[in-house]
């Protein structure tokens, strides 16, 4: 079997330069990595990942930690997923993706350490034990997602501006001339869903609007599913109050609750009910009609950003806490038109 210095013999180099070309520590010009690879082919050399791991005290390995519904990727996970793959393979990464739930990660026997250099951590939570476990084994960390006050000056995040966003979304269904609002957002303990919810009254309160003209609800458990969330909250607020002409959802799965509903109560969209999701490009697609507006939120880029950030983190280069805001874009479809009246469906 060949060895390392074999290799090194046959192309030239040091063994040192060697092992760089494989581990990727440190940048080897094209002409002697090409050599280099071409000398192990030749003598089917394969590196021992393991021992080579335990030697420089890394694996070379991402982790991606996100909790949610039983888990089922969306297509915002598809695409940010395949930003954070295309960071690793640049760098030479492998990725490890955790999806345990969210009753598991609050689990002791499930938070132990794994074998990822330093950890990308999805949907942070106003009290996130996952970010307390990582913080004290000093392991490397960046989030999708702002951290609460205590931790926003010690990890650097990856994030869209979800308080102007959600403001933006508002400003435009009250331009179109809505004054009664149903949000159904995320879960209330995620920092997301205080930042939208913050979004959003920061609208309604600039037009106006009494507390009575708008309920601010949040999906109750994160395992749960969001469609039933959206259909059964929707059936029950609408029923209770006619006068709502507007649906904020937190999902794209959540809104196919609503448009679900709406169906049922012979509710017309966009005549009588307007309904905006805070996704886009949705695998659901096929399925909304009319199509559904919403908003893009570069899922790919927040993948990518993230990535960078944290492999700069462990190769030295980043010292700082660092924040990266992607932007957002309203993509306006045809589920969101000015009211003209809510009576006549069937409310029963």
């Amino acid at each position: 079997m060949a060895t390392i210095e074999d290799v090194a013999r046959a192309s030239g180099v040091s063994k040192g330069t060697v092992s760089s070309v494989f581990s990727k520590k440190r940048p080897i010009s094209k002409e002697v990595t090409e050599r280099v690879l071409a000398a192990a082919q030749d003598l089917n050399y394969k590196p021992n990942y393991w021992a080579r791991s335990l030697a420089n005290k890394s694996t070379r390995i991402v982790g991606l930690n996100i909790q949610g519904e039983k888990f089922k990727f969306s297509q915002f996970h598809l695409s940010l997923l395949n930003g954070v793959l295309s960071v690793c393979y640049e760098q030479g990464y492998r990725l490890l993706v955790n999806t345990l739930s969210h009753t598991y990660q609050n689990q002791l026997e499930h938070r132990v350490t794994g074998p990822a250099d330093g950890e990308i951590l999805l949907n942070p939570e106003i009290r996130d034990e996952r970010i307390t476990g990582l913080l004290s084994g000093d392991i490397p960390l960046v989030l999708i997602g702002r951290p609460s006050a205590e931790f926003e000056n010690h990890i650097s995040y990856v994030d869209n501006d979800n308080v102007s966003m959600t403001e933006q979304i508002t400003l435009y269904l009250l331009e179109l001339g809505h004054r009664n609002f149903l949000f159904l957002n995320a879960p209330a303990d995620r920092t997301v869903a205080v930042d939208r919810a913050s979004g959003f009254l920061a609208a309604v309160m600039q037009a106006g609007l009494s507390q009575s003209s708008y309920n601010i609800l949040y999906k109750p458990d994160p395992d749960n599913s969001s469609f039933d969330f959206g259909y059964k909250t929707t059936l029950r607020e609408l029923r209770a109050n006619p006068a709502i002409t507007a649906i904020i959802s937190d999902t794209d799965t959540m809104a196919l609750g609503v448009y679900k509903a709406a169906g049922v109560l012979g509710i017309s969209i966009p005549g009588q009910l307007s309904v905006f999701a805070f996704s886009d490009d949705s695998i659901f697609s096929p399925e909304f009609t009319p199509p559904l507006t919403g908003v893009r939120l570069h899922a790919e880029q927040l993948g990518r950003e993230a990535a960078t950030l944290l492999i700069e983190r462990l190769s030295g280069n980043l010292k700082t806490v660092k924040r990266t805001i992607v932007p957002t874009d309203m993509v306006i479809r045809s589920s969101c038109s000015a009211p003209i009246t809510n009576l006549g469906g069937n409310q029963s």
